[in-house]
């Protein structure tokens, strides 16, 4: 499989590595024990019912005419995105990081929304419509913050959305309730949107306008087993939809150590 995806990134990622080489990281690495570092803003987004505090990381370098290419990193479980990562951090924490750097030194703007109580995001919790969710509107008032140039200049043609566990159907909640929104997605840890653990239904059909996916999974994962992600990897497939998988031999429930390479490419190649 890591041939496979090499093949069909390869010539993505020497334009990926060219451009990051050109830009001056965002990010400082400082320690003995390494700690990667990503200067940040905050700005508050209003719910229905609650405030949020969303942070959010721009490039450096000039702002493009259409503005940043946009990144929505969604938290996983108990697990709010940090832009100040130690290399000791549990769950790849320090992966997540890397991720980050490598978004913004490709020019994506990433823009960190925390779930309720940075506990977990409501797309499966059993007995709640997600579409009259506090997350729902809360999202519909992000994205309108967004385009108000609330965040800075973003470009609103080309927004995508990642995250882990939670994080990840969250990312999937996307193509379903936001259709035609976002370009791309990557699905880390996860699977179809109202899926939760072990217990996951695919539907046979899912949207037609569902943006392209790249999963990212460990084979080991004792939370989100692997098993529940190759339907709707399948699914996508049998719909004509574009897709990939990466599954680490021997991950579990983590950031892997190629996300933050195979998320930013898949999104670069899809503009």
């Amino acid at each position: 499989m890591k041939k496979l995806l090499a093949g069909v990134f390869g010539v993505v990622a020497m334009s990926l590595s060219a451009q990051a080489a050109k830009k001056a990281s965002n990010c400082e690495v400082t320690g003995l024990v390494d700690r990667m570092t990503c200067p940040y803003l905050e700005k508050l987004v209003s719910g229905p019912h609650l405030t949020r505090h969303v942070k959010y990381s721009l490039p450096k370098g000039k702002t493009p005419k259409a503005g940043w290419p946009t990144v929505i990193l969604y938290q996983g479980s108990l697990f709010p995105v940090e832009f100040s990562r130690s290399s000791l951090m549990i769950a790849g924490g320090y992966n997540e990081i890397r991720l980050i750097q490598t978004l913004l030194d490709s020019g994506f703007a990433v823009i960190a929304p925390p779930a309720i109580e940075g506990v977990a995001w409501m797309t499966n919790i059993v007995g709640i419509d997600y579409d009259t969710s506090e997350d729902f509107y809360f999202v519909e008032e992000l994205l309108v913050a967004m385009g108000n140039g609330e965040f800075g200049k973003l470009n609103m043609d080309r927004l995508y959305a990642t995250g882990i566990s939670s994080g990840g159907y969250h990312s999937s909640r996307m193509a379903v309730a936001f259709p035609g929104v976002f370009k791309a997605l990557a699905v880390h840890s996860a699977s179809y949107a109202d899926c939760g653990g072990p217990m996951c239904f695919v539907p046979a059909q899912v949207p037609e306008n569902h943006p392209p996916t790249i999963f990212l999974h460990g084979r080991l994962d004792p939370v989100v087993p692997v098993r529940t992600m190759y339907p709707y990897h399948e699914t996508l497939k049998n719909q004509g939809v574009e897709t990939e998988m990466f599954v680490s031999p021997w991950a579990r429930h983590e950031w892997l150590e190629e996300a933050p390479e195979l998320i930013t490419n898949w999104f670069i190649n899809h503009k």
